[in-house]
């Protein structure tokens, strides 16, 4: 496999230059149409001839299968997994497989599942898999689009409206279509959870539905004015249409319903009491823009019995996402100000001015301090002071919308790798992870180049974040004697076809081939380790696309103490880009081959 081995520059806060080791490029058959990064430490690329799978430390080639046909949207990673899902579409002829990450063998596939994958949900438990499907996913960027979306051939009834994956200047440019302006699928108390048209269960087992509450979503023509689903104990907690809803989990039945609160894509829930940010900036689904809702506001509400305890309204001027400092501060910014609240009454306890063009997020670094950002701008406050804050105002060179997309893509980077741990005290943790014992999703929002709203990214890749749960399906779990690793028999995501594992004939220049048994082991432990340092990673990196001291690229800023600390100097920066922050890594296409930059520091 040819590559080359790469030096990157970084200037650190004593301004010595230090060449870094550990870079490398992967030249590849033909130009790269996508790539994404997964948790086992490979990374999925597709051209326009081949899929491969890349070591994300060596570039060394996992596995290269010929495929012309496949889509970003035909390419999925199970959450919790080492499998990828892979979506056939020819004619009338569609075929899903679910494939080894790290070999390309094929570990099941299946003719009834049809179409490209949107949503997954995973029962890590239970060996259950939810696929949400769309046929023909494709249009006219202007024409706008919509489908049928399929559950495991479960149809959902009716079309609901899409989002593009990006917006480009000529509207007649064909792009694909997604579902990220839904909030993806759950699993939950042996039953499947579904927000495309309200809210939906079915029994995991059997496909009967046993919940339907159908409302409006995607207000206004505008994305994600929904929060993602928050689960407790006894019930789980949605928004649409104004309202916010409890339904139980042992009747299925919404239990109460707080209405008229406004737009509220936020629910975080502490202890007996569910808080609800209502308003923020959202994304019009025809053309791509930001735009702001209000009511901009907070409201509590007893989890118990859905009465309003109380409403604070004072930040008329836009709103980030919550923060909840401690047990009785809650924390926002509008457009000039970071708020604090008291958690118990919806009091104003402070405010002092921020000066952070367009916040989108705010969060609570490990001094305790509040901590306000957007694309170009970042500041820490702590009692009522600024304690550090950097301007960081992305290049004037080339289109307004790629700059755009490229800011929104590097700040979002840290929400993937560490933002759950940094936005709320430990107890609105525990709160949120009782969703994720055993039951994960994906969607592939985190992956979109042209999705230019930071603040749903925020708001909604916390919820994505790895966790513990961790199963090895493929070719790792045939050295579980040796490895320490949980394994599973079988993962048929609800159907019953023949488990196959085979490698198809297409599968080439496989890694693991050319490695003796003990590499092989070395190997494979060490994609294992990766998976388990991604799930207890803190980052402490907020990446900004700016003008560096000789050309432009991304500065990394530590979140603890506002240090510029990491500067990664790219000529061309692909909007596609993405990190590793596991493997220390940044990798961006040009052309057929990918560069991987190290952004380990000493």
């Amino acid at each position: 496999m040819p590559f080359r081995a790469l030096s990157l520059i970084f200037l650190t806060l004593s301004s010595c230059f230090l060449v870094r080791a550990q870079t490398w490029t992967a030249k590849l058959d033909d130009t790269i149409r996508f790539y994404q990064a997964t948790d086992v430490g490979a990374v999925v690329v597709g051209t326009k001839k081949s899929l491969y799978a890349v070591d994300a430390m060596t570039g060394d080639i996992l596995w290269r299968r010929k495929e012309s046909t496949l889509d970003e949207n035909d390419v999925a990673p199970i959450p919790g997994t080492d499998l990828i899902l892979l979506s056939f579409e020819k004619g009338s002829r569609t075929r899903i497989e679910a494939v080894d990450a790290l070999s390309g063998d094929t570990f099941w596939q299946s003719e009834k599942l049809r179409g490209a994958v949107m949503h997954l949900a995973v029962d890590i438990d239970a060996n259950l898999l939810a696929v949400v499907l769309a046929k023909d996913a494709k249009s006219e960027a202007h024409d706008g689009c919509k489908r049928k979306p399929v559950v495991h051939l479960l149809d959902l009834g009716s079309e609901i409206e899409m989002m593009p994956t990006r917006w480009p200047e000529n509207e007649k440019d064909e792009v694909e279509y997604s579902l990220d302006n839904y909030q993806p699928p759950l699993f939950a108390d042996g039953r499947l959870w579904l927000f495309y048209e309200g809210v939906t269960s079915y029994d995991a087992r059997t496909g009967n539905e046993r919940t339907r509450d159908k409302f409006r979503i995607n207000e206004e023509g505008l994305a994600l004015t929904e929060a993602p689903p928050v689960v407790d104990e006894g019930f789980i907690y949605t928004s649409g249409r104004g309202h916010v809803r409890a339904i139980s989990h042992s009747t299925g039945k919404v239990e109460w319903e707080a209405k008229d609160l406004g737009v509220t894509p936020e629910l975080i829930i502490a202890g007996h009491v569910l808080y609800a940010r209502t308003g923020g900036q959202f994304t019009r689904l025809k053309d791509g823009e930001i735009v702001e809702r209000g009511p901009y506001g907070v409201a509590a509400i007893d989890a118990g019995s859905g009465r309003t305890l109380w409403k604070y309204k004072g930040a008329d001027k836009g709103i980030t996402n919550l923060v909840l400092a401690d047990g009785s501060s809650l924390i926002i910014a509008d457009h000039d100000d970071v708020i604090t609240i008291d958690a118990t009454n919806g009091k104003r306890v402070s405010r002092v001015p921020h000066h952070v063009k367009r916040p989108a997020f705010a969060l609570l670094n490990e001094g305790g301090q509040v901590v306000v950002g957007g694309q170009e701008d970042i500041a820490a406050f702590s009692v009522g002071r600024e304690v550090w804050r950097g301007h960081y105002p992305p290049p004037g060179r080339g289109a307004l919308r790629t700059i755009a997309a490229v800011a929104a893509r590097a700040a979002s980077l840290y929400f993937r790798f560490g933002g759950v741990a940094s936005t709320a005290f430990r107890g609105i943790q525990i709160a949120r992870a009782v969703s994720s014992l055993s039951s994960l999703s994906w969607s592939g929002l985190a992956t979109r180049s042209s999705f230019s709203n930071l603040q749903s990214l925020v708001t909604n890749s916390a919820r994505s974040y790895a966790t513990n749960r961790f199963k090895a399906f493929g070719v790792a779990a045939r050295v579980r004697s040796r490895l320490s690793v949980p394994t599973a028999p079988d993962i048929r995501s609800g159907i019953r076809d023949r488990i196959v594992e085979r490698r198809p004939h297409n599968v080439e220049d496989r890694l693991l081939d050319r490695l003796d048994p003990a590499h092989q082991l070395d190997r494979l432990s060490r994609f294992l380790l990766h998976r388990d340092r991604l799930a207890t990673l803190h980052g402490n990196w907020m990446y900004f696309y700016t003008d560096l001291s000789d050309g432009h690229g991304l500065a990394g800023i530590n979140i603890q103490n506002g240090s510029l600390e990491r500067q990664v100097r790219v000529r061309d920066l692909d909007e596609r880009f993405i990190t590793d922050e596991a493997a220390e890594m940044l990798f961006l296409a040009n052309g057929n081959r990918l560069l991987a930059y190290s952004v380990a520091n000493d």
